[in-house]
């Protein structure tokens, strides 16, 4: 529908003081591209080219007002979505927000009137550093509010990257909707089996050789209330990277938006005729008009449409206000003095309806017309009153007591029964919302779970979800038909949960569908008794479930014939709560709360229901026996500790194969899942320990006084305590420690060496086969820790780690001291005269 266009600095047609032009050129139809449809049926796509934002250069102020007024009208013909981009050098903030509000003229001017009132408004939020995603967490939310009788809106999306060398070329997803967050699908995952998705709308941005992209995204007659922007980086790698070996390129995303809103739109009142004149081609009409609750049907009606030449006028009408991922703006257009009108079923309930008039003509003519909005507003049944529910409750309680479960009618209720449903248009059933938690309601039906459903009129359910703080969760709804209630075999009850307003037509055209929303379709019969429908993030707004008996052909009169279904709805954060596999999250965005779904052991999906790349039971078996009992291989690093009288360092290692056992035996994703405390804490103990491990060892190497080595070892320990407290994952927090240690040990070996007069230590044997094997695998174990590790060989790769350190310590630890007799159980445990030896340490040479 529009093609971007870039900003070109010194490039022909662009006006000094940096204008920014986009063009709209006829494609191919949206429901061939797989787009959402911005345009109304009927109308077309001038080549004309449409300013999306500048700035005047010099001139009267009046006379850039003037121009700036005719711009924006530009942009405001056939209530399209409109976009256009620009990228190349960086544009200072200040500059932008000025090109924005030159744009949106705030005055008075004669686009519907000669008195209309325009007033610019700008909302802004903080820029947000964007992630590649794995899951919805990953996606960055903006939440704004589009205030009534807006007449354009304008978004500014601004992307940046860093200077760096790790900073490449990236493509921005950025997706739109209104009245909930997007539901979106970046890796191509599955949906649970009952949910029902529509693909949001996005649009693309690409940072390549520039650090700064900027585009426009206008919307003309956009519906007000809340709007939504989730902007995110593509998928990860999936590669685990520790904090501080590299340094990730921050990606840089902000959205700020700018409405343009009309103070004194004109009121079109319901069966009252109103005569309006359209300016010019480039000066539309707006109204609007207040939809009554109840209002099964609308008809909208223009007529005595002339022009100011007196000849036969062409126009075009737009109903209805523009909504993303999906529109269903409806369009008629009028040609020539002939009256002519658009009937609509089952308009949104008590919200203002916007209606913009545009003349077709090529000249500048005013157009004269007369408008007329009607309604058919229907009766609802004698329950829609909580008061006449608790007295016909009562009634029928008394005529029919112990009866609560049949479905036959009193002897002397039915005619009456019958009468009421015949003249009414719905039977409304009270429900009431009980607020449980955060994103949490359950609706309660006050004449019990189950409702009877008749074939005359709909029995419809209000499920109100429009506190603002229910969109970020999922609207489930199950039902459940009673067979023995059935009076008729064959017969099927249909559905229809929607927005805004019910469906009252279900039993004669079958489709479920409001005047400008699709709803969400249901059905169950004697053969098919339970349904069940999951609406994921449903937007802000009052919701409608309609159910209506279908009599099957063939049947003669059906009148009397009902049928029960058990109702069971309720708004939960995440359905199923994500499963086994998954876990719920709740997500916060400001003040705004919304839910997502974090998969594990391979686990995708909206709702962790996608096992195209799960692990099986006995691959995450083997996943946890491989971290487990590679800790196993720290016995011999304590074997030899303890036989080398290393007592301390063998209690350390014995403490970190311990916690790093039962923590990785608690860190599982699947079901092989063991925790003996919590969580956090045995994640804490792992870490400690691993890092004092690598403190102690190097400390034992350096060959430093006891009492000095036990100092450190203490105060060593109590500082790298601290330090995991502030960070746990710091690459310092592990490279700090073994830096100092390290330094230590050299300072030792350097003394110990110009003491002796020969290298330390001087044993060939103790370098070629002890200290040089127990670095290797060090260094070893390290590239595999900091470079090697992702989420799909994790179990694997750190495994290797495990097994890899262990066998280094026991490589590196320094042999027991000359003077040190081995372990003699014999002795130990008999009573003799001992000869006392001196065990001052530097008398005997170390090998």
């Amino acid at each position: 529908m529009l093609r971007l266009a870039r900003r070109i600095p010194g490039a022909p047609g662009m006006e000094r003081g940096g204008a920014l032009r986009c063009e709209l050129r006829p494609r191919a139809p949206p429901e061939l591209r797989g787009q959402p449809r911005f345009v109304p049926p009927g109308s077309s796509l001038p080549v004309r080219p449409s300013r999306c934002g500048g700035a005047v250069p010099g001139g009267r102020a009046g006379a850039g007002r003037a121009a700036e007024a005719a711009a924006a009208a530009a942009a405001l013909r056939g209530g399209r979505a409109a976009m256009a981009g620009a990228a190349g050098p960086p544009l200072p903030r200040l500059l932008l927000l000025l090109l924005q509000l030159l744009a949106l003229p705030a005055g008075r001017g004669n686009r519907t009137g000669p008195d209309s009132l325009y007033v610019s408004e700008y909302f802004s939020q903080s820029a947000q550093k964007l992630s590649f995603y794995s899951w919805y967490g990953n996606a960055k939310l903006f939440h704004f509010h589009v205030p009534e009788d807006t007449v354009l809106l304008r978004w500014l999306l601004q992307a940046s990257r860093g200077k760096g060398p790790e900073c490449t070329s990236m493509e921005i997803t950025v997706h739109f909707r209104h009245g909930a967050p997007p539901v979106i699908n970046p890796l191509g995952t599955r949906f649970p089996a009952n949910a029902t998705v529509r693909p949001s709308y996005n649009i693309s941005i690409t940072l390549s050789s520039v650090v700064q992209n900027t585009t426009f995204v206008n919307v003309t007659t956009p519906a007000a209330g809340d709007w939504f922007i989730a902007a995110h980086l593509p998928e990860a790698a999936g590669r685990i990277e520790v904090k501080g070996f590299s340094t990730p390129c921050p990606y840089m995303f902000q959205a700020d938006m700018f409405v343009l809103r009309l103070t004194d739109m004109p009121v079109l009142e319901p069966g009252v005729p109103m005569p309006h004149t359209v300016v010019s081609p480039a000066k539309p009409l707006h109204v609007k008009v207040f939809v009554p609750k109840h209002a099964s049907g609308m008809r909208f009606q223009l007529s005595s449409c002339i022009t100011s030449e007196q000849r036969a006028c062409s126009v075009r009408v737009l109903l209805g206000s523009i909504t993303l991922p999906q529109s269903f703006q409806r369009s008629l257009t009028c040609t020539g003095s002939i009256n002519c009108s658009l009937a609509l079923d089952s308009p949104p309930w008590e919200k203002w309806l916007q209606i913009m008039v545009e003349s077709l003509g090529t000249t500048n003519a005013s157009v004269s017309l007369e408008m007329l909005a009607s309604f058919t507003v229907c009766r609802p049944g004698s329950t829609s009153s909580f008061l006449n529910f608790i007295s016909l409750n009562q009634s029928q309680a008394g005529a029919r007591p112990g009866a609560a479960g049949s479905s036959a009618p009193a002897a002397g209720e039915a005619p009456h029964n019958v009468s009421s449903q015949r003249s009414s248009c719905l039977q409304s059933q009270p429900v009431v919302r009980e607020d449980l938690d955060v994103v949490s309601v359950r609706y309660r039906l006050l004449n019990g779970p189950s409702v009877p459903v008749n074939p005359l009129s709909p029995t419809v359910l209000l499920l109100n979800l429009n506190t603002g703080m229910d969109s970020g969760g999922s609207l489930v709804v199950n039902l459940l038909l009673n067979k023995t209630s059935v009076s008729l075999a064959n017969a099927t009850v249909v559905a229809c949960v929607s927005a805004a307003s019910p469906v009252l037509s279900l039993n004669a055209t079958q489709n479920c569908s409001t005047a400008f929303s699709h709803g969400y379709p249901l059905s169950v019969s004697t053969s098919s008794g339970e349904a069940m429908l999951i609406v994921l993030y449903p937007q802000t707004d009052d919701w409608f479930l309609s159910l209506q008996l279908l009599c099957p052909r063939g049947q003669g009169d059906c009148t009397s014939a009902e049928a029960k279904v058990t109702v069971f709805a309720y708004l939960t954060p995440c359905f199923n709560d994500c499963g086994p596999y998954g876990q719920c999250s709740l997500l916060r965005r400001h003040g705004y709360l919304y839910a997502g779904c974090s998969c594990k052991a391979g686990w995708g999906g909206w709702s962790c229901t996608d096992d195209t790349k799960a692990q099986t039971v006995g691959a995450q078996n083997l996943a946890t026996l491989l971290l487990t009992l590679s800790n196993l291989m720290f016995l011999p690093a304590i074997a030899v500790a303890v036989y080398r009288y290393y007592l301390v360092e063998a209690s350390v290692y014995t403490y970190t194969m311990f916690f790093s056992t039962f923590y990785h035996a608690c860190d599982q994703p699947g079901v092989a899942v063991m925790c003996i405390m919590d969580y956090d804490t045995l994640q804490y103990c792992d870490f400690l320990g691993s890092v004092v491990s690598i403190w102690v060892t190097i400390l034992c190497m350096a060959r430093v006084k006891k009492i000095l080595k036990y100092v450190l070892f203490i105060l060593g320990t109590l500082l790298i305590a601290m330090s995991l407290q502030l960070d746990r994952r710091g690459v310092w927090n592990m490279m700090g420690p073994c830096l100092f240690a390290l330094v230590i040990m050299v300072t030792a070996w350097v003394h110990h060496g110009a003491k002796r007069r020969h290298c330390y230590p001087s044993s060939w044997k103790r370098w070629v086969f002890y200290l040089l094997p127990g670095i290797t695998l060090a260094f070893i174990a390290i590239s595999v820790y900091a470079f090697m590790e992702t989420n799909e060989n994790y179990f694997y790769t750190h495994s290797i780690w495990h097994v890899l350190v262990a066998c280094s310590v026991a490589f590196l630890l320094p042999p027991r001291d000359k003077h040190k007799k081995p372990w003699a159980w014999s002795q130990k445990l008999t009573c003799r005269y001992q000869i006392c030896q001196n065990d001052r340490e530097e008398l005997y040479a170390v090998t």
